[in-house]
Protein backbone atom coordinates (compact mmCIF):
# COMPACT_ATOMS: atom_id res chain seq x y z
CA UNK A 1 0.00 0.00 0.00
CA UNK A 2 1.02 3.46 -0.73
CA UNK A 3 1.66 6.11 2.02
CA UNK A 4 2.01 9.76 1.03
CA UNK A 5 5.40 10.95 2.98
CA UNK A 6 5.87 15.02 1.51
CA UNK A 7 4.59 17.79 -0.57
CA UNK A 8 7.37 19.72 -2.38
CA UNK A 9 7.41 23.15 -2.66
CA UNK A 10 9.79 25.70 -4.51
CA UNK A 11 10.76 29.03 -2.34
CA UNK A 12 13.07 31.98 -2.61
CA UNK A 13 13.97 32.63 0.86
CA UNK A 14 14.67 29.55 3.04
CA UNK A 15 14.70 31.77 6.49
CA UNK A 16 11.71 33.10 5.55
CA UNK A 17 10.04 29.99 4.70
CA UNK A 18 11.60 27.51 7.31
CA UNK A 19 9.98 30.96 9.91
CA UNK A 20 6.71 31.08 8.46
CA UNK A 21 6.09 27.06 8.89
CA UNK A 22 7.72 26.96 12.37
CA UNK A 23 5.52 29.91 13.63
CA UNK A 24 2.00 28.62 11.79
CA UNK A 25 2.30 24.89 11.77
CA UNK A 26 4.60 23.93 14.61
CA UNK A 27 7.26 22.12 11.66
CA UNK A 28 10.76 21.62 12.41
CA UNK A 29 13.43 21.22 10.39
CA UNK A 30 13.88 17.36 9.98
CA UNK A 31 16.91 17.03 7.50
CA UNK A 32 18.70 19.53 5.58
CA UNK A 33 20.87 18.81 2.52
CA UNK A 34 22.54 21.09 0.61
CA UNK A 35 23.82 20.19 -2.86
CA UNK A 36 25.91 22.61 -6.11
CA UNK A 37 23.06 24.08 -7.37
CA UNK A 38 19.99 23.84 -4.87
CA UNK A 39 18.81 23.06 -0.95
CA UNK A 40 16.24 20.55 0.15
CA UNK A 41 14.76 21.41 3.57
CA UNK A 42 12.30 18.70 5.26
CA UNK A 43 10.13 20.21 8.15
CA UNK A 44 7.82 17.73 10.01
CA UNK A 45 6.61 18.31 13.42
CA UNK A 46 5.51 15.15 16.01
CA UNK A 47 1.86 15.18 15.23
CA UNK A 48 2.86 13.12 11.64
CA UNK A 49 5.28 11.48 9.70
CA UNK A 50 4.20 13.84 6.61
CA UNK A 51 6.58 16.13 5.71
CA UNK A 52 7.04 19.36 4.27
CA UNK A 53 9.59 20.03 1.41
CA UNK A 54 11.24 22.96 0.55
CA UNK A 55 13.43 23.33 -2.71
CA UNK A 56 15.56 25.90 -2.59
CA UNK A 57 17.17 26.43 -5.98
CA UNK A 58 20.57 28.37 -5.82
CA UNK A 59 20.75 32.05 -7.50
CA UNK A 60 16.45 32.26 -7.96
CA UNK A 61 15.98 35.84 -6.70
CA UNK A 62 12.30 36.27 -8.37
CA UNK A 63 8.99 34.51 -6.69
CA UNK A 64 7.90 31.78 -8.13
CA UNK A 65 4.45 31.41 -10.15
CA UNK A 66 2.04 28.46 -8.91
CA UNK A 67 0.60 28.61 -11.64
CA UNK A 68 -3.05 27.62 -12.10
CA UNK A 69 -2.67 23.63 -11.42
CA UNK A 70 -1.43 24.34 -7.66
CA UNK A 71 -4.46 24.48 -4.99
CA UNK A 72 -3.74 23.98 -1.54
CA UNK A 73 -1.90 21.85 1.29
CA UNK A 74 -4.62 21.59 3.95
CA UNK A 75 -3.75 20.52 7.62
CA UNK A 76 -6.46 19.94 10.68
CA UNK A 77 -6.55 21.25 13.82
CA UNK A 78 -8.08 21.19 17.36
CA UNK A 79 -9.18 24.36 17.55
CA UNK A 80 -9.40 26.26 14.90
CA UNK A 81 -10.51 29.58 16.71
CA UNK A 82 -7.57 29.67 18.84
CA UNK A 83 -5.36 28.64 15.62
CA UNK A 84 -7.06 31.54 13.68
CA UNK A 85 -6.48 33.92 16.70
CA UNK A 86 -2.68 32.49 16.77
CA UNK A 87 -2.13 33.49 12.98
CA UNK A 88 -3.27 36.70 13.53
CA UNK A 89 -1.59 37.49 16.61
CA UNK A 90 1.63 36.23 14.66
CA UNK A 91 1.03 38.55 11.46
CA UNK A 92 0.69 35.74 9.53
CA UNK A 93 -2.75 37.38 7.96
CA UNK A 94 -5.08 34.57 8.24
CA UNK A 95 -8.16 35.18 5.64
CA UNK A 96 -11.52 34.67 7.80
CA UNK A 97 -13.16 31.77 8.67
CA UNK A 98 -15.57 29.81 7.06
CA UNK A 99 -18.36 27.60 7.50
CA UNK A 100 -18.93 25.31 4.49
CA UNK A 101 -22.53 23.05 4.78
CA UNK A 102 -24.33 20.51 2.11
CA UNK A 103 -27.66 20.47 2.46
CA UNK A 104 -27.73 21.83 6.05
CA UNK A 105 -25.00 19.56 7.44
CA UNK A 106 -21.72 21.06 8.15
CA UNK A 107 -19.11 19.42 6.83
CA UNK A 108 -15.93 21.54 7.41
CA UNK A 109 -14.95 25.21 8.87
CA UNK A 110 -11.47 26.25 7.77
CA UNK A 111 -9.17 29.28 6.81
CA UNK A 112 -6.46 29.85 4.59
CA UNK A 113 -3.19 31.36 4.75
CA UNK A 114 -0.60 32.12 2.05
CA UNK A 115 3.14 31.24 2.60
CA UNK A 116 5.58 34.03 2.42
CA UNK A 117 5.90 33.06 -1.64
CA UNK A 118 2.29 32.66 -2.09
CA UNK A 119 1.52 28.84 -1.43
CA UNK A 120 -2.05 28.34 0.02
CA UNK A 121 -2.69 26.44 3.02
CA UNK A 122 -5.91 25.67 4.62
CA UNK A 123 -6.74 25.26 8.25
CA UNK A 124 -9.43 22.79 8.78
CA UNK A 125 -10.99 22.02 12.47
CA UNK A 126 -10.76 18.82 12.82
CA UNK A 127 -14.32 17.55 12.05
CA UNK A 128 -15.79 14.59 10.00
CA UNK A 129 -13.61 13.72 7.90
CA UNK A 130 -10.79 16.17 8.51
CA UNK A 131 -9.20 14.21 11.12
Amino acid sequence: MAKCIHTMIRVVNEEKSVAFYKTAFGLDVADRFDFEGFTLVYLRNSEADFEVELTVNKGQTEPYDPGDGYGHLAVAVDDLDAEHARFKAAGLAPRDIVAFEREGTLLARFFFVQDPDGYKIEVLQKHGRYR
